[in-house]
């Protein structure tokens, strides 16, 4: 895992260690590292499940409670979804990752013309509240949790897995959701966004609001640096950027009426492990402490849970490789390690052949049993946070602190995270350090085994893979399910409530009543989205370069 540079003499001796936050690593660590950095235990560590949380969010960390697994999945139509979906939960999965294909995440039917040869291809196609009866048909949504992996049309999904449960015979107070629903990350670092920055914001804080009063158990946003680290920044830049598009969301309610108090504690992240482990442990570790000390310290937040930062530590996409691709299967090995020694609440893997396909029920199951394996077998539970009171983890979290504090006071110079999106300075600055990071590791400045070091001469160990083959009828399958769901569902129903949401859209009500309304019409996301995109236009990224 050791994404950083390394410096050598003419007799390959390490001069210099460099991590891509800039911080620089000495070869040794002792008590005077920590004297000069003014480190103290009651303010920077603290006790495991006190402030400012340092250690942990429990006392008693991994031994009340292992961390939950979530492995990423969905492809085809529902019905393939479905059976994914049942494999990992009878092989010991306790949460659900749901992936969207495209033309769903980008709000547009499968019989879309857009939406051709992409339906079903990197994730579960969905039309209307149909789908959905056949994705989770058979899954107790009272015990099994599921994120939703959806941004620009989040609170239709969100709206969406209400109904269904209500179909199903649950109470919205009995259910537990975690829509991922970051739209400024999207904007940043991924590309599925669809209306103007002030518009998505509105519709993250429709959500949140929304969840407050009618959904006690989800969670209506989950903050995604991971998306932000894969798309080039820095360890540093992830939980720095996070922070800020968090305060976005969180002033958007606030200007509402409501107080954080109220809200913050029902945000989740998703964070990435891939990077150098050392740095990895030192960057949850300070995330931790800075977010309960941002919103003591900014927003008056009390109640000692509310501080808690909650999320998902996992994935590793980037540090994966098509060279060698059974290599990545310990990369994932070590990625989870990084996640357990960091106090991950839960945790998911890239499996060892995402580098080319959707994972195969092998790989799946493969990158499942690695996480039971840390959290079973190796004693990663026996003890809270074990690397506590080390002379380097102690020194590099401190050093990790003032890097994301740095970080984060450059967006605020800015205007802060709306408008540094806006003008596409975060974009910029992202894309520079993805630039910087390709020339490193083509001047083996990085180093990537099987890459750029100890790579094969022969093509032999980068082909023993099985592809996931994209097959043509599920989109068949899924248009002449759609167009038979028109056929017989109740027009009139459907156009009132489109209509209904059209006036909350574009007079500034909540529009998340309005699409619960919409979904149990069985409107279309195509139908629902396009109200949105005929009330806030769509957004025109601005010039980067």
């Amino acid at each position: 895992m050791g994404v950083a540079k390394y410096i050598k003499n003419e007799k390959d001796a390490v001069e210099e260690v460099i991590y891509q936050s800039g911080i620089k690593v000495k070869p040794s660590y002792g008590p005077e590292d920590l004297d000069k950095a003014g480190f103290s235990y009651e303010k920077d560590l603290g006790d495991p499940g006190e402030y400012p949380f340092t250690r942990s969010l429990h006392p008693k960390g991994y031994r009340s409670r292992a961390w939950t697994t979530r492995q990423y999945t969905g492809f085809g139509t529902p019905q393939e979804t479905n059976e994914r979906f049942k494999l990992m939960i009878a092989n010991g999965q306790n949460g659900l990752n749901v992936a969207f294909d495209l033309p769903t995440q980008m709000g547009y039917d499968s019989d879309d013309p857009m939406s051709f040869g992409e339906v079903g291809r990197v994730g579960m196609a969905i039309d209307s509240l149909r789908d959905f009866e056949i994705a989770f048909k058979d899954i107790p949504l009272d015990r099994i949790g599921s994120g939703l992996t959806i941004n620009a049309v989040a609170t239709i999904m969100m709206a969406m897995y209400q109904a269904v449960a209500e179909k199903f015979g649950y109470k919205k107070t009995q259910i537990s959701t975690t829509p991922q629903n970051d739209i400024l990350k999207e904007m940043i670092g991924r590309g599925a966004w669809i209306f103007p920055v002030e518009h998505g914001v509105r519709l993250v804080g429709d959500s949140i609001e929304y969840a407050v009063k009618e959904l006690p158990r989800s969670n209506p946003v989950s903050l995604c640096g991971y998306h932000l680290r894969e798309s080039g920044a820095t360890p540093a830049q992830e939980i720095a950027f996070a922070f800020e598009i968090a305060k976005a969301y969180i002033d958007n309610v606030v200007a509402r009426g409501m107080k954080p108090e109220e809200f913050v504690g029902r945000f989740s992240f998703n964070f990435n492990v891939y990077g150098n482990l050392w740095e990895q442990i030192a960057k949850f570790r300070a995330a931790r402490k800075l977010w309960a000390k941002m919103l003591k310290e900014e927003y008056g937040v009390t109640d000692k849970k509310k501080l808690f930062l909650r999320g998902l530590f996992g994935g590793g996409g980037s540090g994966l490789t098509k060279e060698q691709p059974e290599n990545n299967i310990m990369r994932g090995a070590f990625y989870a390690l990084g996640a357990a020694l960091s106090g991950a609440q839960t945790t998911a893997l890239c499996s060892f052949d995402e580098a080319f396909t959707i994972p195969t029920p092998r790989s799946a199951l493969l990158s499942l049993r690695t996480l039971e394996i840390i959290m079973d077998e190796v004693g990663l539970r026996d003890t809270v946070d074990p690397l506590a009171g080390s002379y380097f983890i102690e020194t590099l979290t401190l050093e990790m602190e003032e890097k994301i504090q740095t970080e984060m006071r450059r967006v605020q110079e800015m205007g802060g995270m709306v408008k540094a999106v806006s003008t596409g300075f975060i974009q910029r600055e992202v894309s520079r350090q993805a630039y910087e990071f390709e020339k490193g590791l083509q001047s083996k400045e990085y180093i990537k085994v099987g890459q750029n070091k100890h790579a094969s001469e022969t093509d032999e160990d980068q082909k023993d893979v099985e592809l996931h083959g994209y097959n043509e009828e599920w989109a068949k399958k899924q248009v002449a399910s759609l167009k038979k769901l028109r056929r017989e569902r109740n027009d009139k129903d459907v156009s009132a409530t489109l209509k209904a949401l059209e006036k909350a859209a574009t007079e500034g009500d909540n529009v998340m009543p309005h699409l619960v309304k919409c979904c149990h019409a069985y409107a279309t996301v195509g139908e629902m989205a396009s109200v949105f995109r005929e009330a806030f236009g769509e957004w025109k990224e601005p010039e980067l370069f």
